[in-house]
Parts: structure tokens; C-alpha cells; sequence
């Protein structure tokens, strides 16, 4: 996969593919997550990247990714709440 949003290669790990596999998550939303979700920032290349599917029961879904020389997904969560950052 490649993400035209961050202009380099998607690349899954094994904890992903089963999350997204027992949340019922296509590789075609993950892209369209990637692709046009809300983006939070936990460090410079950490960031969770999020999005409402009002087709889906769950609240939101969140993918967990770090970006370097890739998009490298971690994790994928659905019922996701957005909380304040910490000062």
C-alpha cells in the first residue's frame, strides 16, 4: 500500500492484521483512515490518526502509527475517545 497523504510505502505489523481482522476492519478503510482521518500527535513521528464511520456501530476508529521512512500501522482500535492532552 502506499499513502498519497504522507507521500511514502503503508507497511502492516502481524498485531495489526489480527486486530484488524477481529474488529472487522477492511484494508480499504485503513487506507481511507490513513488517507483522510484526523491526525493526533504523540511525538514527532508517533500519532494516532482517527476518524467517525456513522456506517459502523462503534464511536470512532483510530490507527496507532509511527512514521519514519515508512507508514508503519502498530495497531488499530475502534470505540476510540479522543481525550485532551495532558499539560
Amino acid at each position: 500500500m502506499f499513502s498519497q497523504r504522507f507521500q511514502k510505502n503503508v507497511r502492516l505489523t502481524h498485531h495489526v492484521r489480527a486486530r484488524m481482522d477481529k474488529r472487522d476492519i477492511s484494508i480499504e478503510l485503513l487506507l481511507d483512515l490513513i488517507e483522510t482521518g484526523d491526525i493526533r500527535h504523540k511525538s514527532e513521528t508517533d500519532l494516532w490518526i482517527y476518524k467517525r464511520y456513522t456506517e459502523r456501530a462503534d464511536n470512532m476508529v483510530c490507527a496507532a502509527v509511527v512514521v519514519g521512512q515508512a507508514v508503519i500501522v502498530k495497531t488499530v482500535m475502534v470505540d476510540w475517545i479522543l481525550e485532551e492532552p495532558q499539560p
